[in-house]
């Protein structure tokens, strides 16, 4: 009975992994308020089979596929149309326009200022008179779009040219090699192991952590480099 209640326990865990997979990538902050019900539901519905004998897996099966397959509808929908977007999900309310509250708009979303000013910190922002829109998404999040005098100096600003920006590449993680980092930059694995050469390194379980940029600089911490 035990040995049957883990592998079930272990099973409705893959299934709740592989739904929520389906449903996209996104944290729980940035779930839309239906995608966040259909979330908490398939975790309920998963654990009645668990807290119930007389329950079958498909007691929780059937239910969790018409949750997927009906967010996966509105996800489509959604996407197809601005107007049934807004319908869905809604749309932003603006909370502070030129260093101003909006106290409508923040009775209306029940958004206490005491929120919002602890929305501003975690923003790095200090006053409301230093905002010059503040605006609540539709997920919960709060934007916030400072001051031109207030937001940091950039290089348009200052009329530096930069280059731009690269991404950098996972090369060896715990000392695995990652192959499909060869295959999209076109890389040897000996051209590789030269380099690893050149700086002392013999045997990829040597690396903690390594990878690489478009001009091919490779970054190298060794496994117990430092420990703290």
């Amino acid at each position: 009975m035990i040995l049957g209640l883990i592998a079930k326990t272990f099973f409705l865990y893959l299934v709740v992994v592989a739904t929520m997979r389906v449903m996209g990538k996104r944290q729980i902050g940035q779930l839309q308020p239906f995608e966040f019900v259909v979330a908490m539901m398939i975790s309920e519905l998963a654990a009645i089979p668990l807290s119930e004998d007389d329950r079958k897996i498909h007691h929780a099966l059937i239910p969790i596929a018409v949750l997927l397959v009906s967010q996966l509808i509105m996800s489509y929908i959604s996407i197809k149309g601005v107007r049934i977007r807004e319908i869905i999900c809604g749309r932003p309310t603006l909370l502070i326009r030129h260093g101003k509250l909006l106290e409508k708009n923040l009775k209306k979303e029940m958004y206490t200022i005491n929120d919002l000013l602890e929305q501003l910190r975690f923003n790095s922002v200090q006053s409301i008179k230093d905002v010059e829109y503040a605006l609540l998404e539709t997920n919960g999040q709060l934007s916030v779009i400072v001051n031109s005098q207030k937001r940091p100096v950039t290089p348009e600003d200052l009329k530096i040219e930069t280059k731009p920006e690269s991404f950098s590449h996972d090369l060896i993680i715990d000392g695995k090699l990652i192959g499909r980092t060869l295959e999209t930059l076109n890389l040897k694995r000996e051209w590789v192991d030269q380099k690893l050469a050149e700086m002392g390194i013999t045997d990829y379980s040597q690396v903690f952590y390594a990878s690489i940029d478009k001009d091919n600089s490779i970054l190298v911490q060794k496994r117990g480099e430092y420990l703290e």
